[in-house]
């Protein structure tokens, strides 16, 4: 993979002692030790993202993103560490490369849409190709494929305020893309606005990174969203990160008890995914085994029936039940075949599959559920005991009894009644006032750091 972005050791100190604490700071002073007259907003962070993935930076109000977030494009530069895009160290380039450099190489979309109220939706779009004095039929053109791809053919001619809220910030996402950049910044950019439009944004977000996979910072203060759009997350506390991962892997291993807090009340299912509870099943029946050497297999393991491979190619085959073998051979002491027995009519996994689309598929299933990749190669099998231990992160001797699965997996597909009318609820708004204390106990909130940048 190709590093796109690296930062090493950044800070963002604000105040009239700023640099000197910055260097107080980078020598190993702490907190309490440098002048109370700064606020400490980015302390020694470090991270990489690699070129194409969706890179979140979540924590509460006055965690630090947004302000981590406008060191990277220089429009509140580092006062120390350092900050590659691709190659170039921006922390080293004088105010008018720094300008170039975000023309080409970064966009950005912005929490309240940033929109010109006297230029139309296409002339919005197309203004990022204008400031580089783009041709305006090639700068149309691009905008209109953008504004297409953002769902908004047809309102080409319209004005921002003849919009709603989901559709200006479709414009801007146009905008950015019509730019062209390879990173995108997106700081709180779906934050503004309603649940439900906000969801369908960080669909179209997602659908967007299929086909044209650029690099995105994603700033957020909601978890849910966190763990839905990026690929790796890292959260941030008091100007500092506490754990970067996948959201799988913060949420079964959170870096410390702050965390773990944090991911408390996540809904395992919709995160995690069959990878994590794929195990190997106990035995392997292959396409030309015979019936005899069958049953051996699935007596030696106390299994009533199993997934059936290609022993060449391991592709899954099918699925075949005991009963069906002895019954077989009962009536044809000569059989010396299985193919006829192997049942192709079942349900499967991949590895990505939520643990919430398992368990319909494991209350439909008499044995496991196989796991297969794109190619149908059989990579596993997800027991229902595996999953049910994952979700309640059961101890490993606590094994639930039979009618403890059952009730679990009805319990995770709900009643018909609760399917009816369930619908997907998001997060409450009005987190983004929550703020923390850092260790010198002053309040370090994002707002005192852009007052800070003003002055």
């Amino acid at each position: 993979m190709t590093t796109a972005l690296r930062a090493a050791n950044v800070y963002k100190v604000f105040g009239r002692d700023a640099e000197r604490a910055t260097r107080e700071l980078e020598k190993g002073a702490s907190l309490d030790e440098i002048s109370k007259s700064v606020t400490v907003a980015v302390n020694n962070v470090s991270f990489e993202v690699e070129e194409g993935e969706i890179f979140v930076v979540m924590g509460l109000s006055g965690s630090g993103k947004s302000t981590l977030l406008r060191t990277i494009n220089a429009l509140g530069p580092a006062t120390g560490g350092k900050i590659w895009i691709n190659d170039t160290e921006i922390t080293a380039l004088s105010p008018s490369e720094i300008r170039e450099l975000r023309k080409e190489k970064m966009s950005m979309v912005f929490q309240h849409f940033g929109l010109l109220p006297h230029r139309t939706v296409l002339e919005n779009a197309a203004y990022p190709l204008e400031i580089r004095k783009v041709g305006r039929k090639e700068r149309e053109e691009k905008a209109r494929e953008a504004l297409r791809t953002t769902g908004l053919e047809g309102w080409e001619d319209k004005y921002p305020d003849q919009l709603s809220g989901g559709m200006q910030q479709r414009v801007g996402l146009a905008r950015a893309l019509t730019a062209g950049t390879e990173i995108l910044l997106m700081d709180e950019a779906f934050s503004a606005l309603d649940p439900l439009i906000r969801r369908d944004m960080q669909k179209l977000l997602l659908e967007i990174q299929e086909k044209h996979r650029r690099t995105v910072i994603f700033i957020t203060h909601d978890l849910n969203e966190a763990m839905y759009v990026g690929n790796r997350i890292a959260v941030m506390r008091n100007g500092q990160i506490d754990q970067i991962g996948t959201a799988e892997e913060i949420l079964t291993s959170p870096a410390n008890d702050y965390i773990a807090k944090f991911v408390s009340d996540v809904d395992r299912s919709r995160v995690m995914t069959a990878s994590s509870v794929l195990v190997d099943p106990m035995t392997s029946l292959y396409k030309n085994d015979g019936p005899r050497v069958i049953l051996r297999k699935l007596e030696e393991w106390d299994e009533d029936g199993g997934w059936v491979i290609d022993a060449g190619t391991r592709k899954l085959v099918g699925l075949i039940h005991a009963e069906d073998v002895a019954k077989q051979l009962r009536d044809n002491p000569k059989l010396n075949t299985i193919e006829h027995l192997i049942k192709t009519d079942y349900t499967w996994a991949t590895p990505d599959t939520p643990l919430a689309d398992l368990a319909t598929r494991l209350a439909g299933s008499p044995i496991t559920v196989p796991v297969v990749d794109e190619d149908n190669t059989f990579l596993g099998i997800v027991p229902r005991i595996a999953y049910l231990r994952a979700l309640s992160e059961a101890d490993p001797e606590e094994i639930p009894d039979e009618d403890d699965i059952e009730a679990g997996i009805t319990a995770a597909i709900g009643t018909d009644d609760e399917a009816d009318g369930s619908a997907e609820t998001e997060p409450a708004q009005g987190d983004e006032g929550a703020s923390e204390l850092p260790m010198n106990g002053e309040p370090t909130t994002e707002a005192n750091a852009e007052q800070g940048e003003d002055k």
